[in-house]
């Protein structure tokens, strides 16, 4: 089997996924814009080949390493990069090549486009947030008075909480359309809730090999935009509503073969024509795993291996693994430049040390987000991950 990996250095969590591949026996081939020299020896080890470009926003150049890895090695079998940023370019890619085993260009824009995804919710029967395309201000103004302030503007196609803005007054309103983005937008009714995920490996029929649940206290739109410290926790076992809400828009977005992100709102209070408290209310898709070090989280919280869970499913359509009788909540807490904090680094590691699984500075593109410095704890009750979390951030 010829698997061709997109980008394998970025994440550089993300060799992993191209070992276990490698040890069921894959031949996997990597194209990036990295030198070889500076890719991770677990990376290189990993890999059959490797064809460097000078950039992967280049299709022509990622289409002839394509065409190369074909003459050299025989009919593909799979194109991934597991990136939300490539996963345009890798359908086109596979499109182009006939490479049947992932989603196509002719559906690519109904999973990244968050306005197209509406209907694919709509036919899981879940509830979502009343949504506008930006155009004019009368528009936005006739929109607001039907959902009231706040409004969330961002990009219809976009990832994570980049450039995304809560409009809470006229004040706001007319200073964004003063600066309309030349982008599409959209514009979404305010929902009150608290944000968590649905992770999923689907197998070839979107059934799901795997499954876990995620938290995320603070919006990461506010960690974004007030410069806020980023916490968020994998959980050992999942709520049913949650695990009910994330096969239906499985099923419905017709996902199979992937490592899935799916975002919810759990409602804070009732809210007319979206449920009840308490009840889950779609946001977006991911069809990729989650960012960063999360799906290393996802492992430690339920003591399983979801990169060869991933491999298995790529090579056998079914999952080989069994999870381990021990579950954790792994908690991820980070650190920026500028925030004052209680405890030092020495203080945080004789506390936590020997729970810790990771702790590292982050790359910068991340800081925003993900912070300059993250520790990552495996805790047993969900008191211990909120103890930790005031102790790092406090």
């Amino acid at each position: 089997m010829n698997f061709i990996f997109i980008s394998p250095n970025f994440p550089h969590t993300y060799w992993q996924f191209c070992d276990r591949l490698k040890r069921n026996g894959v031949n996997v081939l990597g194209i990036g814009d990295a030198s070889y020299d500076s890719l991770e020896q677990g990376l290189k080890d990993s890999l059959t080949e490797y064809y460097k470009v000078d950039s992967l926003m280049d299709y022509e150049q990622v289409f002839r390493a394509v065409a190369y890895f074909s003459f050299r090695h025989g009919k593909i079998d799979w194109i991934e990069s597991l990136n939300e940023f490539w996963l345009e370019n890798d359908a086109r890619l596979r499109t182009d090549f006939n490479v049947t085993t992932g989603i196509q260009a002719d559906r690519i824009g109904f999973i990244k486009s968050k306005a197209m995804m509406k209907q694919f919710y709509q036919k899981a029967g879940i509830p979502t947030a009343r949504q506008h395309k930006v155009t004019t201000a009368e528009a936005g103004r006739e929109f607001v008075s039907q959902v009231g302030w706040p409004v969330i503007v961002k990009p219809e196609i976009g990832v994570g909480a980049a450039e995304t803005w809560k409009l809470s007054n006229d004040q706001e309103f007319d200073a964004f359309y003063a600066k309309l983005p030349e982008i599409p937008y959209v514009m979404e009714e305010f929902v009150k809730g608290e944000l968590c995920s649905y992770e999923a490996i689907t197998g070839p029929d979107c059934e799901p090999l795997f499954e876990n649940h995620t938290e995320f206290p603070t919006p990461v739109m506010d960690i974004v935009n007030e410069h806020l410290d980023l916490q968020y926790y994998t959980c050992p076992d999942i709520p049913d509503a949650l695990r009910d809400a994330g096969r239906r828009t499985v099923r419905a977005f017709g996902v199979s073969n992937r490592y899935v992100h799916l975002e919810f709102f759990r409602l804070s209070e009732d809210r007319p024509g979206l449920g009840s408290k308490g009840d889950y209310v779609g946001l977006e898709v991911n069809m990729r795993p989650p960012g960063g070090f999360t799906p290393d989280m996802i492992n430690y919280s339920h003591s399983a291996d979801t990169y060869q869970i991933y491999a298995d499913m790529v090579c056998f359509g079914e999952n080989r693994q069994t999870e381990g009788a021990e579950k954790f909540y792994c908690v991820y807490a980070s650190r920026k430049d500028g925030n004052a904090y209680t405890h030092t680094h020495s203080e945080i590691m004789a506390r936590y040390g020997s729970v810790m699984v990771a702790q590292e500075e982050m790359p910068e593109i991340s800081w925003a987000t993900m912070g300059r410095y993250m520790y990552t704890v495996k805790l047993r009750t969900f008191e211990e991950a909120q103890e930790f979390i005031r102790f790092v951030q406090g």
